[in-house]
């Protein structure tokens, strides 16, 4: 797949998630076989007043060849003043988020309330188009509700305004998360548009994603939910030479997220990835409690060291 003069190899891409794609996650998926990895979407209104945690969002890890930003809002000027920044300029490509389905980003007219006004959806792309050098790309859902799947004209809408490549989860707004992905939709906007068209949804390993694949004829995949305590997946799915063992993704993760946090933000932050990771594992929930609470890392990870030795 190409995104304007941009190749991917494995046509896989790590999935935009508020809170888990981190630079040290995004670092450790492309090592196992991710050709890019999207940051935590991003406000371009909170960029535009130069807010600092925003702005750590951005931070991007070397081996990131390629380098996707989301980022999201209702404003077409902020939107476009925010394409043209100095925050994007290290970044390839620009995505826009019209698929985000939680409540206060809905309620803000942002992420997917965007699907049920195709008009503004249509200024904002077309205005960060034309403010950008960069490709300009589009990630939604396959509608609102289930009375208003509207998809294959979104899509056509984003491609109209000048979209170089778009993202669709074949999920509805009110769905969230539930149900089954509906790969007839993607398929329907795969066969509506000549851009490159990326399938989102319930991938989670090496058979669905060839199922995905062949069903839908998209030109590659984004995976999400299925990179959860498993960034393995990615070397699953294109045969790539796993180095590390799951405690040794582990110790990798923390150390890199020390690369650029201090001790108070990752004592927070990798909890949640640390639970994923024990996941299915035998005799997991005896130590989640001192995983959860424990604040010295340090001190979890000789705990978890000594429970992945024994698994």
């Amino acid at each position: 797949m190409k995104i304007g003069n941009i190749e991917f190899k494995n046509n896989l891409i790590l999935a935009p998630m508020a809170g888990v794609t981190d630079v040290a996650f995004r670092s450790i998926c492309i090592d196992m076989g991710a050709d890019a990895g999207v940051t935590e979407m991003i406000s371009a209104k909170a960029l535009a007043y130069c807010n600092s945690r925003t702005q750590d969002l951005l931070l991007t890890a070397p081996n990131e060849k390629i380098k996707i930003v989301q980022i999201f809002g209702s404003e077409p000027e902020i939107m476009a003043k925010i394409c043209a920044s100095e925050y994007l300029k290290k970044f390839d490509i620009i995505d826009i988020n019209m698929g985000c389905p939680a409540p206060k980003i809905v309620g803000n007219g942002e992420g997917s309330s965007l699907m049920k006004n195709e008009g503004l959806a249509r200024e904002i792309i077309s205005a960060c188009v034309k403010a950008t050098d960069k490709p300009v790309t589009v990630k939604f859902r396959s509608g609102f509700d289930s009375e208003h799947i509207n998809a294959v004209s979104f899509a056509k809408m984003c491609e109209d305004a000048g979209a170089s490549a778009i993202t669709i989860h074949g999920r509805t707004r009110t769905q969230m998360y539930s149900g089954k992905v509906d790969l007839d939709i993607i398929k329907a906007v795969k066969e509506a548009v000549s851009i490159p068209v990326i399938a989102s949804g319930d991938i989670v390993d090496r058979d669905s994603y060839i199922h995905t694949m062949e069903y839908t004829h998209c030109d590659a995949c984004m995976i999400a939910r299925g990179s959860l305590g498993n960034p393995e997946v990615f070397a699953d799915i294109t045969g790539t030479e796993k180095h590390w063992s799951r405690y040794e993704i582990i110790e990798r993760h923390v150390k890199l997220l020390r690369e650029y946090y201090g001790e108070n933000f990752i004592a927070g932050h990798i909890r949640k990835h640390l639970l994923w990771y024990l996941k299915g594992y035998p005799g997991a929930s005896q130590i989640k409690v001192y995983v959860s609470t424990e604040p010295n890392i340090d001190n979890v990870l000789a705990v978890l060291k000594t429970f992945f030795s024994n698994n």
